[in-house]
């Protein structure tokens, strides 16, 4: 299917649907008619088409109802790709209609107290019993967990292995009971992200992704598309936090001088470099899925963003801004706030979806070649190992 043809198909599709009706049942037909995700599997919201031509449907579908990237950020990038690749027949078709819709909301169970950045040490354990698994332990840093109707989850499920070889990876359904979900208090104020308690949970064996013992293996298609999904996003020159920078640029002339225009117009550089690369990179996911390059998009979308907020906060500091609030943040908000909330949010940007410390590892292994960090655990048992 050329674009001419895609844009025939999307104007049968707007004679046939109202986009000034009900918004559910609009995002609901979108989805039933392939125009969701056009590169994924007719039926499943898509077209069976190539990547870039989603870009042909967001066009001619502008100004119609729209799905919440804030909100459904996690499902959208992360539990999607991560159920069309490992999920069932069964999985796909029940799970992916509703989280493109919003209709349910996803987050992700993965890091732990004593497992963040080597996430491959997590604790939390399924143990299987019949057609179920029980599951317990504790995750943290949960974004989202708070509205949520799923989660992805990785446990483990065997501790005599190595630690790599003993996960398995889990839908969890975030209403069954020993679920429970504490709000974590953020430099912000807000508690957008939480702690979560899993204390005897019971979940079907049908609820599994994956085979038994791959978890880290399906964990890993996750990893790669949360970074792509958080720095390798789209949008035209002046997008993202350099345009809350310009704003204030150009509404305070009165502020300017001549080292702060210098710096401004460094980081105007690096942004168009990174937006540029991110273009590149999607080219790349337009023909396969996402490989370690994408750590290199987060690592520069975090440095870039903290550099950019933190010349805004010095641009404006004899204008206060004390524009944030405490408060059950309801969505992930980077660009719709106040310089401070942009100042203060920026700062976990260096450490959500992979440490920049871990992320250089990746870059430096895995896309340089260079020779990896000595790895002593490599072959012990995860039960062996110090905690």
């Amino acid at each position: 299917m050329d674009e001419a043809r895609l844009k025939e198909r999307v104007a049968a599709f707007l004679s046939e649907n109202d986009p000034a009706g009900d918004r559910l049942e609009f995002l609901r037909a979108r989805f039933d008619a392939g125009l969701a995700w056009v590169w994924f599997p007719e039926g499943l919201g898509g077209l069976g088409l190539s990547r870039d031509m989603q870009a042909v449907v967001e066009r001619e579908l502008a100004g119609t109802p729209q799905i919440d990237g804030g909100v459904q950020g996690i499902g959208l990038g992360m539990a999607a790709p991560t159920i069309l690749a490992f999920g069932t027949d069964e999985q796909r078709r029940r799970f992916l209609r509703p989280l493109w819709t919003g209709e349910e909301i996803w987050c992700q169970l993965f890091s732990e107290p004593g497992a963040g950045s080597d996430l491959a040490t997590l604790a939390t354990r399924a143990v299987r019993d019949g057609d179920e698994w029980v599951v317990d332990g504790q995750k943290v840093w949960t974004s989202g967990a708070h509205h949520a109707r799923w989660a992805i989850l990785v446990t483990r499920t065997d501790p005599d292995v190595p630690k790599h070889r003993g996960l398995t990876y889990f839908i969890c359904d975030m209403h069954a009971p020993g679920v429970d979900v504490r709000p974590l208090r953020q430099i912000t104020g807000e508690a957008e992200f939480n702690e979560v308690f899993l204390t005897g949970v019971r979940l079907g064996d049908d609820l599994r992704l994956g085979a038994v013992g791959d978890g880290w293996r399906v964990a890993q298609t996750t990893l790669m598309n949360e970074r792509v999904a958080i720095g390798g996003g789209g949008g035209g020159r002046g997008s993202g936090l350099v345009g809350g920078m310009l704003r204030s640029w150009r509404e305070h002339p009165e502020l300017r001088t001549h080292d702060l225009h210098q710096r401004l117009l460094s980081l105007w550089v690096e942004a168009e470099v990174t937006r540029l690369s991110g273009a590149r990179l999607r080219e790349q996911l337009a023909v396969g899925q996402p490989g370690p390059e994408g750590s290199g998009m987060k690592l520069s979308f975090a440095k870039l963003n903290q550099a950019l907020t933190g010349l805004e906060m010095e641009f404006l500091r004899d204008l206060g801004y004390d524009d944030y609030a405490f408060r059950r943040s309801e969505t992930v908000d980077f660009y719709g706030r106040g310089p401070g909330y942009r100042y203060l949010r920026a700062k976990g940007n260096s450490i959500e979806g992979g440490t920049s410390e871990i992320l250089r590892n990746i870059i430096s292994e895995r896309v340089l070649g260079l020779p990896s960090e000595p790895r002593i655990d490599k072959d012990v048992p995860w039960k062996d190992l110090p905690r």
